[in-house]
């Protein structure tokens, strides 16, 4: 089920931050504003007056005001008529200009919403825009160790007792940090971004076999933790001889990747066996990860320097 908030809740939410005043449609605040509906899909949630794709929070500012005050009689009749009739959910007049009269009674007529605000249109839209980016996200619960390795989000994942806890103690203890253990929350807030959170009641604490629940705030300091990070690469760990152990070759390891939320995700695989550091193993990960957003590749710099060597002996 689509994610969803009442025109209420945000007035509740945002009425300090806009200056919102109702001015009609109060009956109406019970309306939901979704990211997706069942019949239409995808709806744009807030942006300037639009009669051709509206959106659920159509924003009326100078200019859309004088439009709509300059219409004769019948085509304002009927361009009000299209506005309160469609998907629109909340009509916010903005600028802090006076909503036309026949406005306010159309809005009163459909129960329909209509607020005022004395912000700047763009301003509005760009600060419910946020608004809406964390209330209304697609969110998933991921089973994993969610960390900041190197200044990037780091997700730990992997099959139960393979060691996920004990790895994110150590690379605490080497000054990374933790932002959730178990169950951290990712939600989708904007077409190429995951950010990952740790629920309320979980936050601060890490569990490890052997040594119980540790809440690492109080033991490492607050400088341990994280509250939030940009999802950018995937470790999962198995069990080296493991009958699903992935495939992957000398040059470029073990490297997948994970669709979530609609988005790829960097995976790397990398087997758990006596003797491994994997702390280190995936601070190296991380750096070689970096370095491949940079768009150098070592395998491929290997293959190449082989290559030169091959052509040198040939001739």
């Amino acid at each position: 089920m689509s994610e969803s908030l009442t025109v209420r809740s945000l007035v509740d939410a945002m009425d300090e931050r806009l200056g919102l005043q109702w001015v009609a449609g109060l009956k109406g605040s019970e309306r939901r504003l979704a990211r997706h509906t069942q019949m239409e899909g995808p709806i744009s949630l807030v942006g300037h007056l639009n009669l051709i794709h509206p959106n659920q929070v159509q924003v009326l500012g100078k200019d859309e005001v004088a439009y709509l005050s300059g219409l004769r009689r019948n085509s304002q009749r009927d361009v009000l008529e299209q506005l309160t009739s469609g998907q629109s959910v909340l009509l916010i007049i903005a600028d802090g200009q006076e909503p036309p009269a026949a406005l306010r009674e159309q809005a009163e007529d459909c129960n329909l919403p209509l607020l005022c605000t004395p912000l700047p249109s763009y301003e509005l839209i760009n600060i419910l825009r946020y608004f809406f980016s964390n209330k209304l996200a697609e969110t998933i619960t991921l089973h994993g160790v969610f960390m900041e390795v190197m200044g990037i989000g780091a997700l730990i994942t992997g099959n139960s007792s393979v060691g996920k806890s004990e790895l994110a103690l150590e690379l605490i203890s080497r000054g990374h940090r933790l932002i959730a253990d178990d169950a951290p929350e990712f939600a989708r807030i904007t077409p190429d971004t995951l950010r990952g959170t740790c629920p309320p009641v979980l936050q601060d604490f890490l569990e490890v076999r052997g040594l119980g629940v540790l809440n690492i705030r109080s033991m490492y300091g607050d400088s341990a933790i994280k509250d939030s990070k940009y999802l950018r690469l995937i470790v999962r760990l198995f069990d080296l001889g493991h009958p699903e152990e992935p495939e992957g070759d000398r040059l470029h390891g073990g490297r997948q990747t994970r669709v979530i939320l609609g988005l790829e995700i960097p995976v790397i695989n990398l087997p758990v066996a006596p003797g491994r550091n994997l702390a280190v193993m995936v601070e190296a990960a991380v750096r070689n990860h970096l370095l491949r957003l940079k768009g150098y590749y070592a395998g491929e710099d290997l293959a190449a320097r082989q290559r030169r060597a091959m052509q040198e002996d040939g001739s």
